[in-house]
């Protein structure tokens, strides 16, 4: 069976979705394959960002990830937005949702790993609803 794809989508890939990508490769990569992509990007991913997930999950983003584009992601089938409080661009997927998390830029460390730890909790309970079969994955495209 083909596995799912999912991308994390935020406005900068610098941060929240940079995160999701690399928990979900270590929480979920048996249920789907992770992306993570913005409208905009920074020339590096968030350093705090980085410094929590390799504490937290020994993974070094710098050598695993890069900020891209919406446009560089493979057809995608579930999109999980990740609360930027902007319009969120329109991807064609089988499945949306919004995880509505705070950015933790410009906050002291322990916004970064409450923000981690969130989405962490969010990988399982997605990776869990995929393989329950509990997430509509028909063809209708929304």
């Amino acid at each position: 069976m083909k596995k799912v794809k999912v991308a994390f989508i935020c406005v900068h890939n610098s941060c929240r979705s940079q995160m999701a990508e690399a928990i979900s490769k270590i929480f979920a990569s048996e249920t789907y394959e992770a992306y993570s992509a913005g409208t905009h990007i920074k020339n590096q991913i968030n350093q705090d960002a980085v410094k929590i997930i390799k504490d937290l999950y020994h993974v070094d983003m710098e050598q695993t990830q890069k900020s891209k584009l919406i446009d560089s992601l493979p057809n995608i089938d579930i999109i999980v937005t990740m609360g930027c409080e902007v319009e969120c661009p329109y991807l064609p997927s089988l499945h949306r949702e919004d995880w509505g998390l705070d950015d933790p830029t410009g906050k002291p460390i322990e916004a970064f790993i409450e923000t981690a730890k969130t989405i962490e909790g969010k990988v399982i309970d997605l990776a869990n609803r995929v393989k329950n079969g509990l997430i509509s994955l028909s063809k209708e495209v929304i």
